[in-house]
């Protein structure tokens, strides 16, 4: 196995399940193997297999996630990212499992691809100082300032994002060619792009964490009288991501240059 293959546990080995999207997931690269679907079984297979991701239904045999996971949290230093699987959407567990840390919720039944792209999602690793990549660096600045990876606002910001910093052009026409081109892309309206942006700016904003939020607004978010409009966050998410990636050509223009004298 590559150091850089994700690993992932199933916590199901049913041959109809489990045992069926691990083999799925081989086949895209991915480093998956099922153990039961019970506490002890899961917690001792994190202790020592240190998957990067752990996939497993609400209800077990004999608990629920919520208990695995804070078992897991009070045990080892480096937690697995949770990707939890519920038979339909229900907000108050939602809430619970998201309080505690999980990084994402899926309803059954699963699409492989889509649980594919999640596990990339949750596992993106944290940007270093010199990457000049503007989709991780997209993607971790968000992950940091507390937007629920598993909400529509989470991917139309990212890309949102994405798009500005092609064209800084969007930022002065956001609701008449920005939001269009998001919505064109995930094949959706403006109204419900524009409607989802809010809410996970909400959502970060009810999150908030001050010293990051602070961070990131360049002041004292208790000086806010309510949370940034999406223009304000998308640009200065843009400006922040862009001023980031020049730094980074800077640095490695000088590198090139101090390599060449030798």
């Amino acid at each position: 196995m590559k150091e850089t293959t994700i690993k992932v546990l199933i916590c199901d080995d049913s041959a109809d399940s489990g045992v069926r999207i691990a083999s799925s997931l081989r086949e895209s690269d991915i480093f998956a193997y099922t153990r039961k679907p019970i506490d002890n079984t899961i917690v001792n297979s994190i202790l020592l297999d240190a998957p990067d991701v752990v996939v497993t239904d609400f209800n077990l045999q004999d608990t629920n996630a919520l208990h695995v996971m804070e078992e897991v949290r009070s045990t080892v230093a480096v937690c697995p990212q949770f990707i939890i699987l519920l038979d339909e959407h229900d907000s108050f567990i939602e809430r619970h499992v998201f309080e505690k840390g999980a990084a994402y919720m899926m309803v059954k039944p699963i699409d492989v691809d889509k649980l594919l792209d999640v596990i990339k999602l949750v596992t993106v690793k944290k940007t270093a100082p010199d990457c000049g990549d503007a989709e991780i660096m997209v993607t971790d600045l968000i992950r940091s300032l507390g937007i629920p990876a598993h909400i529509k606002g989470y991917r139309y910001i990212r890309t949102a994002v994405l798009e500005c910093l092609n064209s800084h052009m969007l930022l002065e026409c956001i609701t008449k060619s920005l939001y269009p081109r998001v919505a064109e892309i995930y094949q959706t309206t403006p109204a419900r792009v524009e409607r989802a942006i809010r809410h996970a700016i909400e959502a970060a904003w009810d999150r908030k964490d001050k010293e990051v939020m602070s961070s990131f607004f360049g002041c004292n978010i208790d000086n806010f009288h309510g949370r940034p409009t999406n223009s304000e966050f998308i640009a200065l998410a843009t400006d922040r991501i862009g001023l980031s990636m020049k730094n980074c050509n800077q640095r490695n223009k000088s590198l090139m240059t101090n390599f060449s004298c030798f």
